[in-house]
């Protein structure tokens, strides 16, 4: 069984470009472009790994990351934001995210973060 990644952003190229990147890399991927859709995904496909944005328009990443830890409280996240809010980042370390990146990431390093926090099983 394929691990499963869900990215969740509203901006619809980097969803694509994350989606592109992680299925070529041999994941199950997912995407979400708001909160809702996102909690919708955690319940329905119990995702192994999570790339949340922050900065999402209706129900913020701070939110979103609350939501899901009750859903699933052992849920795997690595935060991404454009904006260099130190205690925004805190907070979502403080709730169990596991790193952050700002935007504009460099891919390699979110491939390399996800391969450490998410290594594909041999099929």
């Amino acid at each position: 069984m394929k691990e499963k990644i869900l990215i969740v952003d509203d901006q619809f190229g980097i969803r694509i470009l994350l989606n592109e990147v992680f299925n070529k890399e041999g994941y199950q991927t997912f995407q979400a472009a708001n909160g809702v859709q996102a909690l919708e995904i955690v319940k329905s496909h119990s995702p192994d790994l999570v790339l949340l944005d922050m900065k999402i328009p209706g129900m913020d990443g701070i939110e979103i990351l609350k939501r899901m830890k009750v859903i699933d409280e052992d849920i795997r996240v690595i935060i991404m934001t454009a904006y260099g809010e130190l205690d925004l980042i805190q907070e979502a370390k403080d709730l169990g995210a596991l790193t952050h990146f700002a935007k504009p990431f460099d891919i390699d390093d979110i491939r390399t973060a996800v391969r450490k926090y998410l290594p594909l099983k041999s099929s």
